[in-house]
């Protein structure tokens, strides 16, 4: 197989174009509500378009790193490491709206959340690379390979931050088959899941208040049901070609956190089904450069490596849009590269600049 001479271009065009999209739809999304509470339209695209431009430069520089540098345990187990710390630390930190999301110095905020998701990538690939064969073995295998996984998804669910913890979860599951576990340890999982997945949704009263709301948003439309209808009614409202840019009116305090979890929603008012499908497009098309990199890949670690980013990006991208149209209840999941936030763009865009370097390997 013929050693491409660079990287892939098109992957690289690609998630230009998304930050690109993310950066202006931000500040349509963000633009009316800053001025009210910052007195200026541009706090949040400001801060965005500096995360946007460190991410970028990052990208630019770990598509320049041989990817075999991360496939040692010495970068291994202290990047696993810093991210447990990371998300120990946030819960010494006041918390905000009843959670520890975040670690906060002055006009800055860490996720460290964000940082498990590369860290269980990168764990699992080194982990898996040379273990195919005794993927069978649970005991020596399976359960070292998910411990780091399960402790991630533990402090996630502490935080509290269900929808994440399922991401992580999801990812890890794909790694395991990818490697060729038997499914029936999917099943063994689930139902080991289950009971907590009960006592989450169902014991605690305002998961189960969302779950209901989710499952019939008419029956309180103006109350627990507002956030889906609201969603519902930007999508709904715009058309083939959308109302137009700047001019949605969901955004005008209607749609939630318009600029976060339901940017897509404001995607879909302003710029209509026609820009929806662009944006969705665009991840399918990442998906697909990734795959192929993994799939076309000879080296294993650069396999899983590639498999495990291009599944996490896809996995946040699917439950952000299905949340937006209602088809899961709400997890307060970022849509990568496009959401506002700082920690989720520069790891996703870190985690491209990996998944670049790969790419120099493959036709």
């Amino acid at each position: 197989m013929a050693k491409r001479v660079g990287v892939d271009k098109w992957l690289y065009c690609a998630t230009l174009i998304l930050v690109a999209i993310g950066l202006a739809m931000v500040f349509s999304a963000s633009a009316v509500m800053a001025n009210a509470d910052y007195h200026t339209p541009y706090f949040f695209v400001v801060r965005q378009a500096i995360w946007a431009a460190m991410g970028l430069v990052l990208m630019t520089l770990l598509m320049r790193v041989d990817y075999r540098t991360w496939n040692r345990a010495s970068v291994v187990f202290p990047l696993v490491g810093m991210a447990i710390i990371l998300m120990l630390a946030a819960f010494l930190t006041r918390d905000s709206h009843n959670t520890h999301r975040w670690i906060r110095l002055g006009p800055l905020s860490l996720e460290p959340s964000e940082i498990a998701k590369p860290a269980m990538v990168v764990f699992l690939a080194w982990f898996l690379q040379d273990r195919m064969g005794s993927i069978e073995d649970w005991r020596h295998t399976i359960l070292p390979a998910a411990l780091p996984s399960l402790v991630f998804i533990a402090l996630i669910l502490k935080e509290p931050d269900l929808g994440t913890a399922m991401v992580c979860a999801a990812v890890t599951a794909l790694m395991l088959w990818l490697a060729g576990m038997n499914m029936k340890y999917l099943g063994y999982a689930a139902l080991a899941a289950a009971p907590v997945l009960y006592v989450m949704l169902f014991r605690v009263p305002w998961r189960r208040e969302r779950l209901l709301a989710f499952l019939n948003p008419e029956s309180d439309p103006l109350g627990k049901g507002y956030h889906i209808m609201q969603s519902l009614i930007a999508v709904g409202s715009g058309g083939i070609h959308g109302v137009g840019y700047m001019d949605g009116a969901a955004k005008l305090f209607y749609l939630p956190e318009p600029h976060t979890d339901y940017i897509f929603a404001n995607i879909a008012q302003e710029l209509g089904l026609i820009g929806s499908l662009a944006v969705v497009g665009l991840f399918v098309f990442i998906g697909y450069r990734g795959m192929r990199a993994a799939l076309l890949s000879r080296d294993m670690f650069a396999r899983f490596l590639a498999f495990g980013i291009t599944a996490t990006i896809l996995l946040q991208a699917f439950f952000n849009i299905s949340v937006v149209l209602a088809l899961v209840p709400t997890k307060g999941i970022t849509l990568p590269f496009v959401s506002y936030g700082g920690t989720s763009l520069f790891i996703m865009l870190s985690l491209l600049g990996v998944l670049l370097n790969i790419t120099k390997d493959v036709e």
